[in-house]
């Protein structure tokens, strides 16, 4: 490359390369102190850096995105809104005390093998309510798991029921195909006494909750509110006239 010329416009900064060709002008790129060029390759430094970390969180966890915002609080204390959190692909790593066909810890299994996950018994799931790929993913605890038009209302800890007095005053009882029982461990009522969801079926389940960095998740929610998951707090409201109680999502 010629010497600059101090006179020069530019203050003697390299404008191009002394060859032509690809090879000349990649070697420019890559040695040139001109500003904006120094700035463009930092940026696309930068980029390549925070690819290869998505990479390789996605090698580990089988999920993309691997790393999800909360939205809400219905998981406090263990999740707080903001809280940015790992997920693996339940099949990925599968626990000895998970449930058959899954790669799912209920709590209920989780207190009978001692297996814990943000410090109480069982997985937290990512999960698509109802199935919908339209509606915001909820994250909450599984609870237990049910049979298709299996009665669940006994199994049930009564303190999460809302009331019920029996199968019949419980939303999704008997239930209408298997799958699992799940609640918000800062709510009071399982998400299928409330109407979030119907049991949750292995395949509506994006994966499990594995690691928590507090608040770097508000990043992501400024910026994306597509598919950001929600942990849906609610209060609960009189029986409706069909004996089953509602609460809305706040």
């Amino acid at each position: 490359m010629s010497p600059p010329d101090e006179s020069s416009p530019d203050g003697g900064r390299d404008t191009g390369p002394d060859g032509t060709g690809p090879v000349a002008w990649i070697r420019w790129f890559r040695r040139t102190d001109n500003g904006t060029v120094v700035f463009v390759r930092e940026m696309l430094e930068s980029v390549a850096v925070v690819a290869a970390i998505g990479l390789v969180l996605f090698a580990v966890s089988g999920v993309w995105p691997p790393m999800v915002a909360v939205e809400s609080g219905s998981m406090e204390p263990q999740m707080e809104r903001g809280d940015l959190i790992f997920i693996v692909d339940e099949n990925r790593f599968v626990p000895n005390a998970a449930q058959d066909g899954t790669g799912v810890v209920s709590y209920q299994q989780g207190k009978q093998s001692g297996y814990k996950s943000f410090n109480d018994y069982g997985d937290v799931i990512i999960y698509r309510p109802d199935g919908s790929q339209y509606e915001t993913p909820i994250i909450h605890r599984a609870r237990f798991w049910v049979e298709s038009g299996e009665n669940w209302y006994d199994e049930a800890n009564p303190a999460y029921i809302a009331g019920a007095d029996n199968c019949e005053e419980l939303a999704h009882c008997p239930a209408p195909h298997a799958g699992f029982i799940t609640k918000g461990d800062n709510n009071g009522a399982y998400d299928q006494v409330v109407g979030i969801s119907e049991p949750v079926k292995p395949s509506w389940i994006r994966g499990t909750a594995e690691v928590k960095i507090p608040w770097l998740g508000h990043v992501r929610l400024i910026f994306s509110k597509g598919d950001v998951p929600t942990s849906v707090q609610y209060q609960l409201h009189q029986p409706m006239t069909n004996g089953t109680r509602y609460a809305p999502p706040a």
